[in-house]
C-alpha cells in the first residue's frame, strides 16, 4: 500500500506506471505484454535495458522522470518486446548495433508520441524520434540511416553510447541488451515469440469486450502467421518439379535399364534442376543460411533432382554453385556465399536467361528489400521472405519467415 505524504520510492513508481497503463482504454490491447518477463530496478543501470523479455530500470533515472515521462519509458520497454526487436531484428544488430538501436527507437518512440498528443506520456529527452519515419518499419529505416546518416547526426535527437563491458548498446534514454537476448536459447525465443503473441490475442480480446472494438485489432499485425515455411517450401518444391502422373520416355527409368527394360522414369526420377537464389545483400546471416540449405538439402533427398544451383547475389549474381546428386550431402556444409552490396533481384532471371540455364523452378531466400521490380521469370519462383511482412512480391508464390522459428 503506498503510503501518504510519502515520497514515493523507485519501485512504487514504476509499479504505478505499468497500473497506470493497464487502466488506461488506449493500451487495453497491451495488457498481455506489459505482464510478460520479469521487471525489476537495479543502481548500475544507468537508464533503462531490455532484452527482449526482461526489463530493468535505473533507480536513480527513475528518480529524473517526471509521471508522463516515466509512462513512455515504460510502455518504450514494452514495446521493444511487443515488436520482438531483439530477436526478429538482431541481423540488424549484426551489421551495426548502434544505427540497429536508433532504428528501432524511431520505430516505437513515433507510434507512441502519435499515440499521447494530449500530453499523458511524454518522451524523456534524447529520444530518437524523427517524424519522417512515420509509417516505415524497422528494416527501412535502419537502411535509411545506413546509407545518410551518422550515429551521432543532431537531426534524429539523442546521443549514441555503448553500454558498460559492450553488452548493450545505447542511444536516446535506454540500452538494447542485443548480447543478452543473443544468450537466449533458440527454445527460449521461440517460447518467447510464443508467449507474445498469445499476449497480443489475450489483449484483444480483452479490448473487444470492455472497450468499444477500436482497439481489439491494434495489434493484430504483429501477430506471427501460423504458417510452417518448411511446408510451403516443400509442398512448392513436389508440386513444382514432380510433373506428370504418367512419367517421361524421354528420360528413362534408370533403375530397369540394368536388367535391359526401357521404362519411362516416374515422378520421384522427373525432377530436373533446381535454381536456388540466396540474398547476399546482407541481412541474411550464416545461420539462416545454414539452416535453410539444411532444409532444402532434406526436401531433395527425397525428390531427386538433377541438379542444384545456388546462386549468390546483390545487385549482380556473385557466385554460381552445382551440386549433383552425389554431391547433395555436401550443399549445407560446403556453400560459399559471396557478395553484400543493394539488392536488386532483377539480376537473377537475367543471368538465369543469359546464362542458358533451364530451371524447373526457383527458390529465392531474401529479405525483400529490392530495387526495382521482382524481375520476369521463366520458370516458377518461391520467395522465401525473411524478417520482412512488408515485401509483396508481384510475382510467383511467397511465404514469410521469421529468422527466430528458423
Amino acid at each position: 500500500m503506498l503510503s501518504i505524504g510519502k515520497p514515493l520510492t523507485p519501485e512504487q513508481r514504476l509499479g504505478k506506471a505499468v497500473y497506470d497503463i493497464l487502466n488506461n482504454p488506449k493500451y487495453v490491447g497491451l495488457s498481455g505484454v506489459v505482464v510478460v518477463g520479469d521487471r525489476s530496478t537495479s543502481d548500475t543501470v544507468p537508464t533503462a535495458c531490455t532484452n527482449g523479455r526482461d526489463e530493468i530500470y535505473g533507480r536513480a533515472y527513475i528518480e529524473s522522470l517526471n509521471d508522463p515521462e516515466l509512462r513512455f519509458l515504460v510502455l518504450h520497454e514494452v514495446y521493444h518486446k511487443l515488436r520482438k526487436h531483439l530477436t526478429t531484428w538482431e541481423w540488424m544488430y549484426r551489421q551495426n548495433a548502434i544505427l540497429a538501436n536508433i532504428a528501432c527507437d524511431h520505430k516505437i518512440n513515433i507510434e507512441i508520441s502519435d499515440d499521447n498528443r494530449d500530453g499523458w506520456a511524454v518522451m524523456p529527452a534524447n529520444g530518437y524520434c524523427d517524424f519522417k519515419y512515420r509509417g516505415w518499419d524497422e528494416a527501412r529505416i535502419f537502411r535509411d540511416l545506413c546509407d545518410n546518416e551518422s550515429p551521432d547526426d543532431g537531426d534524429s535527437g539523442g546521443t549514441c553510447t555503448t553500454g558498460n563491458n559492450n553488452t548493450a548498446v545505447g542511444g536516446g534514454f535506454d540500452e538494447h541488451d542485443w548480447e543478452g537476448a543473443q544468450e537466449l536459447t533458440d527454445d527460449e525465443k521461440r517460447e518467447l515469440a510464443r508467449d507474445i503473441d498469445e499476449a497480443i490475442r489475450q489483449g484483444a480480446l480483452v479490448a473487444g469486450k470492455i472497450g468499444d472494438g477500436s482497439e481489439r485489432d491494434r495489434f493484430g499485425d504483429l501477430l506471427e502467421a501460423q504458417v510452417d515455411w518448411r511446408e510451403v517450401l516443400r509442398e512448392f518444391i513436389q508440386t513444382t518439379c514432380a510433373g506428370s502422373d504418367y512419367g517421361t520416355w524421354s528420360r528413362p527409368n534408370r533403375r530397369y535399364l540394368s536388367s535391359g527394360y526401357y521404362m519411362p522414369s516416374g515422378i520421384s526420377e522427373q525432377i530436373g534442376e533446381l535454381v536456388v537464389a540466396i540474398d547476399t545483400s546482407g541481412s541474411i546471416g550464416q545461420r539462416e543460411l545454414t539452416l535453410f540449405m539444411s532444409e532444402i538439402h532434406q526436401i531433395c533427398q527425397t525428390l531427386n533432382p538433377e541438379r542444384i544451383r545456388v546462386l549468390y547475389w546483390d545487385t549482380r549474381v556473385r557466385g554460381n554453385e552445382t551440386y549433383d546428386m552425389h554431391e547433395l550431402d555436401d550443399l549445407p556444409k560446403s556453400t560459399k556465399p559471396v557478395g553484400g552490396g543493394g539488392t536488386n533481384v532483377e539480376c537473377v532471371p537475367n543471368f538465369i536467361r543469359d546464362e542458358g540455364i533451364k530451371p524447373q523452378a526457383c527458390v529465392v531466400l531474401t529479405d525483400g528489400y529490392v530495387w526495382g521490380s521482382w524481375g520476369q521469370w521463366d520458370c516458377p519462383v518461391l520467395w522465401c521472405i525473411l524478417d520482412n511482412k512488408t515485401a509483396k512480391p508481384d510475382t510467383g508464390k511467397q511465404v514469410h519467415i521469421k529468422s527466430g522459428d528458423m
